[in-house]
């Protein structure tokens, strides 16, 4: 007999469960807090529980499948690692067109003449030795490059050329742009190159700790990753392309959700510990999103699930607005909840709350820690005043009081969150759970103590906000239920029949919706509700999601193993490699055919399709064989696009699409 085994890692828990061979029926589940910044041991934990608790012996794992949050999580909370960007043949104005300029927040770019036209044909030659120059002028603290030129998927040449330069004079990873689409918008692929250069590092390192603690345990068998469309790649595709990782797990929880409740026309709302994740599921299948995969501010040119992303989620910032009533608001960023930063580090966190408990002027700052997230010495790259933050840092967690000395100490502060180097700690929804009785995973005194601190803070019109922790709890635990049912209520929205004329986040919150939602009745009768049910996933959605069914009037599904949906999906689904490209008009009697080495033309269209169709079908199937299927499915679709001029059909362009398909290969004991 042979298992296979299902990971999914997340922003708090990183899940394992065992499936049968034929992933027909859950075996065992398990739980790991997941662990920065080394996550081999919360991975180990998680695995190591699953196995045990089947009973089965390692090597009798024939498939490992991998899907992961942690990218989306680093997009909607603007981390990663430092990163520049080559530029090659854009105008200085497309820098910010896209999101790019705010998507590189003031990382380097090498701005170059260069690149081709519409037809492939160069526009100017590029200059590598000012390319050389100019990234040996960067010094250290890049932890990957990022390389677009204009009309690059109609001929890759210079970047290729760039890549190879980069590579051979700085070691460090490269991501071509016209390797991650084939669609046109430079800006809009520079900025789907910057984001997968940024987050290479985290990826690899998740990857490098499943493999070794596979290997430690025994585990012979094939490492899959989950794509952002929900079809498998192989660990060392996923480590060349974590931008394809995005959405992820939300990908694998759906396919989850349909393997667990057999429902086929419903919303999946997936809630961890920094998003909320809400798709809609038709006729048992997810739809996938035309524009791009979206992530928070970000439109990319990844293919993915048509997913809504949104900051919120049990480990949330809770934020007291401006105003006169005091209002919460939660999100996007995610906290380490003090109950469990109380867990990790009793000796700063209980005598700082106590602290703070017997002064009678609350500080800004309290119940709140700043915690480093790096191993060894200082990370490089830091600008004078972050090391003199991280430095205070150095010897372990701190309170945010001791760690912010001066007005400027703040912003640096940022910078080292924003770039993943440090995590706060302070009150989240999971503190608030801890303090009603619905959660005891960690630590709930120190919950209570911080919630009481919280509640202390005053309004605009100097009261305090809450008389106890426990009104305060139970104003958090609304909040949450208030915002997410605006999610589910954007998404239906985004994906119902009639054409709106204003955007679903618009609809979603608008005054008459609102009433209709509460059932008001007076002079006019309202009434709304969605017209599906709601699947709730994640650890704690039944906890949380029942009063959200209630306010969104839906029959809401909580399906058994709910809580490990993700790391289910994980390795229930398929290799699906994809290739695209065009056959484009090079003048009268001339089709140019884009293959990846570079234009080719012909004189005949049927034999330009034709090149391309073999060009792609050669991509779609290696990349297949590569992740592990042994003998792919091949499919072809094109769309030829024609004008009539004068009575007779002129041609302007083919696009045609190969799709390699196929279950991965297992490993035979």
């Amino acid at each position: 007999m042979t298992y296979l085994l299902g990971i999914d890692t997340g922003g708090t828990y990183t899940d394992a469960v065992v499936l049968d061979e034929e992933a027909s029926r859950v075996i065992a589940s398990a739980k790991s807090l997941t662990t920065r910044p080394d996550l081999a041991p919360g991975i180990g934990g998680a695995i190591d529980a699953a196995v045990a608790e089947a009973g089965i012996r390692a090597a009798e794992v024939a498939l490992v499948s991998l899907s992961t949050t942690l990218a989306t999580n680093a997009l909607v909370e603007g981390q990663g690692g430092r990163v520049a960007l080559v530029f090659i043949g854009f105008e200085e104005a497309e820098q910010h067109r896209s999101g790019l300029t705010e998507a590189l927040k003031g990382d380097p770019v090498i701005a170059l003449a260069g690149g081709h036209n519409h037809a492939g044909n160069e526009v100017a030659p590029l200059d590598l030795a000012e390319l050389e120059s100019a990234v040996r002028a960067l010094g250290d603290g890049i932890t990957g490059y990022a390389v677009a030129a204009s009309f690059g998927t109609r001929n890759p040449t210079h970047e290729l050329a760039a890549r190879d330069l980069i590579r051979r004079l700085t070691g460090r990873p490269v991501t071509c742009s016209h390797e991650l689409s084939a669609a046109l918008n430079g800006p809009k692929r520079a900025l789907t190159a910057v984001l997968n250069a940024r987050l290479i590092g985290m990826i690899d390192h998740l990857i490098s700790a499943c493999e070794q603690h596979m290997a430690a345990l025994g585990i012979d068998a094939p490492l899959m990753v989950v794509r952002g469309d929900g079809a498998l790649v192989s660990a060392r595709m996923a480590r060349e392309r974590p931008i394809e990782t995005i959405l992820s797990g939300p990908a694998a929880s759906i396919a989850g959700a349909s393997w667990l409740t057999g429902e086929h026309d419903a919303l999946v709302s997936d809630i961890g510990g920094t998003t909320t994740d809400v798709c809609l599921l038709r006729h048992g299948k997810p739809a996938i999103d035309p524009m791009g995969a979206r992530v928070g501010k970000y439109r990319t040119m990844v293919e993915a699930v048509a997913m809504r992303t949104t900051g919120l989620g049990g480990d949330s910032e809770v934020h007291l607005l401006e105003g006169l009533a005091g209002a919460l608001w939660l999100g996007p960023r995610r906290l380490i909840p003090v109950a469990l930063a109380a867990r990790q580090w009793p000796d700063l966190v209980h005598p700082a709350l106590d602290t703070a408990l017997k002064s009678d002027v609350p500080n800004e700052h309290d119940g709140r820690f700043a915690i480093p997230m790096w191993a060894g010495d200082l990370p490089a790259g830091l600008s004078d005043r972050e090391k003199t933050v991280a430095q205070r840092l150095a010897n372990g967690p701190l309170r945010l009081v001791d760690t912010l000395r001066t007005r400027l100490d703040g912003a640096s502060l940022d910078r080292l969150v924003a770039r993943g180097m440090v995590m706060l700690s302070g009150v989240t929804p999971s503190d608030a759970s801890h303090v009603l009785g619905r959660l005891d995973a960690w630590d709930g005194a120190a919950s209570a103590k911080a919630l009481t601190l919280l509640a202390r803070k005053r309004n605009g019109r100097g009261e305090r906000i809450a008389p106890a922790p426990e009104p305060l709890a139970q104003a958090i635990i609304d909040q949450l239920t208030r915002q997410t049912a605006d999610c589910l209520l954007e998404a239906a929205f985004a994906d119902d029949d009639l054409e709106w004329q204003d955007p679903p986040e618009v609809l979603a919150r608008h005054q008459l919706m609102r009433a209709a939602m509460a059932g008001h009745s007076g002079t006019i009768r309202l009434q709304a509700r969605l017209g599906v049910p709601v699947i709730g996933l994640g650890a704690s959605a039944s906890s949380y999601y029942g009063a959200v069914g209630d306010m969104v009037g839906a029959r809401m599904i909580l399906p058994r193993h709910a809580g490990v949906a993700n790391a289910i999906g994980a390795v229930v689904g398929q290799v699906s490699m994809h290739a695209s490209g065009l056959v484009t008009a090079g003048g009268p009697g001339v089709f140019v055919a884009h293959l990846a080495e570079g234009p080719a033309r012909f004189a005949e269209q049927d034999d330009a399709i034709a090149a391309l169709t073999a060009d792609l079908t050669r991509q779609a199937r290696a990349q297949a064989l590569a992740s592990g299927v042994e003998e792919p499915r091949i499919t072809v679709t094109r769309d030829v696009t024609s004008a009539e001029v004068e009575g007779q059909p002129m041609f302007i362009e083919a696009s045609l699409r190969v799709t390699a398909q196929g279950r991965p290969r297992i490993a035979v004991g």
